[in-house]
């Protein structure tokens, strides 16, 4: 698996898609409309953006295996520098691109690549127990601190992000991504791209594990919660019973990351597969141009796409209808330039940045 894989090209632009769709309709607050479109644009909210991390984990595990493989001190050094560089880049990045989006996940990228660079030498074994361990560190976390520190929860704004102990709390407990626990994605992922995934047996294992994991955990927290009620019965105020057993996005908690780790792999798997057997497809093609873009097209929908759309007012209070229909737009318009711009150029405008600056 040494070449360009095209089904994680594809899976990462599934990813971006997803999480237009989900920023889309926060920018929008777009609570109102079909039921049915609510739930489903709700299926992507904490999901897309876990494929995302995942996938960048994948890339690290490519960026390095060469000096992983070979065991040289030396090799290890300029790996672990190189995954350093490209860190504090999009720590950069992404805190100039703060004060446009709030919810930005590029500068919690740069501290999960920092992480990367101290464990890409470890086994497979480590590895996971090491995203184990970030994992579970946040709910002993939440014991010692306050989660809800800084945070507006009618408006989902983050306050005092500016100070020394703003910013330490946002980036590392109680941010939109935070370090503990997402960072546990990017190492899994760095695990997974170990992984042989172009042997179909292994992907079939790996996929049903991931289904059984999801349905077990969504059904078991599911049924806690029927249980459980609105927590009056196990002297539990509502808010805690909705926060102890639910598996969204806020808080992370163990049983949110699983699920979203599990939900993700089987995207990922299908990905792959679908790849493999309709590679000559158009839609293919497409998709895979478009995930090459991911960067330039991250930016591109806050910026651009919802830049756009404030300039014509239809920013706040919308339908689930309109911000579906808006996502959609942004997505087709994304593969049309992905296509375009990639006939004439060997990677997106700040993809090549990106590169330029961290080399």
């Amino acid at each position: 698996m040494r070449t360009r894989v095209t089904g994680f090209d594809v899976a990462r632009a599934l990813a971006i898609f997803g999480m237009v769709i989900v920023n889309f309709k926060i920018a929008m607050n777009a609570e109102t409309g079909s039921s049915l479109l609510l739930a489903f644009s709700a299926l992507f909210e904490g999901r897309a953006s876990a494929l995302f991390v995942i996938l960048a984990g994948v890339g690290v595990t490519f960026l390095t295996n060469k000096a992983r493989e070979a065991n040289n001190p030396d090799r290890a050094k300029k790996a672990a520098y190189a995954l350093i560089k490209r860190g504090v880049l999009l720590v950069a990045i992404g805190l100039l691109y703060v004060p446009i989006w709030e919810a930005d996940i590029l500068h919690f990228y740069g501290f999960y690549f920092l992480i990367a660079a101290a464990v890409f030498m470890l086994s497979n074994q480590r590895l996971l127990l090491v995203s184990v361990g970030i994992m579970f560190a946040f709910p002993l976390l939440m014991m010692v601190f306050n989660y809800d520190a800084n945070w507006d929860w009618d408006t989902l704004t983050y306050q005092h992000f500016w100070t020394v102990d703003g910013m330490f709390r946002h980036i590392v407990f109680n941010g939109f991504h935070p370090v503990f626990p997402w960072a546990a994605f990017l190492v899994f992922g760095m695990w997974l791209g170990r992984q042989d995934l172009s042997q179909p047996a292994l992907r079939k294992r790996l996929f049903i594990q991931s289904m059984v994991t999801f349905v077990v955990i969504e059904a078991v927290f599911w049924g806690l919660r029927t249980i459980v009620g609105n927590g009056s019965e196990f002297e539990l105020t509502p808010e805690e019973a909705t926060l102890l057993f639910s598996t969204s996005i806020i808080p992370p908690l163990p049983q949110y990351m699983l699920s979203a780790a599990s939900s993700a792999v089987m995207v990922l798997i299908t990905c792959l597969y679908l790849s493999d057997k309709f590679s000559s497809s158009r839609i293919h093609f497409w998709l895979n141009q478009t995930g090459k873009m991911s960067l330039t097209l991250y930016v591109a929908h806050v910026i651009i796409g919802l830049g756009v759309l404030e300039a014509l007012g239809r920013l706040s209070d919308e339908s689930i209808e309109f911000s579906l229909l808006s996502s959609l737009v942004f997505c087709i318009f994304s593969v049309i330039f992905s296509v375009v711009w990639l006939r004439f150029f060997s990677s997106g405008p700040l993809e090549w940045l990106f590169r330029k600056a961290a080399t």
